[in-house]
């Protein structure tokens, strides 16, 4: 078995790409403080699937699937923390908030909200416990170590995808700042987003 497979790549792709909070954060924090902080978002990002990954390894996202009240106690922690991040960009001065001065956030704060936005999503360990053993072989000698070498390249496939985002956002800041109405309904469409995917995470069932 080839060491990424080209459907691996594919699938992975498809599922990184795919808008959801990682993206929305790393596209705000490009919009809102230029192209070094959406590297740290994607960083953080990337970071925040680590946990998950390990729990698909050692076998705890199968007690998240089994246990209701586990997975529901996680869930609801996470919608929680979407909706906190909605009330944030909705506030003038929040860390979210696209304007030209602001308040400057150290690297290590980007990183925790990026990280506890991945952090607090069960689905994704469960993602991780359903996928990753479809590219694993039942003769494979080392199936754990081959677990840690897809989730490296699904994490570097995070990164990069997430990088392109918000450079992207980081290109068209000056356009978005020197409209002051632009910016009022950014910050609006953006707390409309986490409070969107706050509700898509409550409705998600094991």
């Amino acid at each position: 078995m080839s060491f990424a497979s080209t459907e691996f790549l594919l699938t992975s792709f498809i599922v990184v790409a795919s808008p959801g909070t990682g993206a929305l954060v790393t596209l705000a924090a490009g919009l809102s403080r230029g192209a070094r902080a959406s590297l740290v978002a994607a960083l953080g990002c990337t970071l925040g699937i680590v946990p998950h990954m390990l729990a698909a390894i050692t076998g705890l996202a199968a007690l998240l699937h089994a246990s209701a009240m586990a997975f529901d106690v996680i869930k609801y922690a996470g919608v929680a923390y979407l909706l906190y991040m909605a009330w944030m960009a909705l506030k003038e001065h929040g860390p979210l908030a696209i304007e030209p001065e602001g308040p400057t956030r150290s690297n290590g704060e980007v990183i925790r909200h990026a990280v506890l936005v991945n952090v607090l999503n069960p689905k994704l360990s469960i993602f991780f416990f359903a996928f990753l053993p479809q590219f694993i072989g039942t003769d494979d000698a080392a199936p754990t170590r081959r677990m840690l070498e897809l989730s490296g390249v699904f994490m570097a496939m995070t990164f990069l995808v997430f990088a392109v985002y918000g450079v992207f956002a980081a290109s068209v800041r000056d356009r978005v700042l020197r409209r002051p109405a632009v910016l009022q309904w950014m910050r609006r469409g953006f707390a409309a987003a986490f409070v969107g995917l706050g509700v898509k995470l409550a409705l998600v069932q094991r």
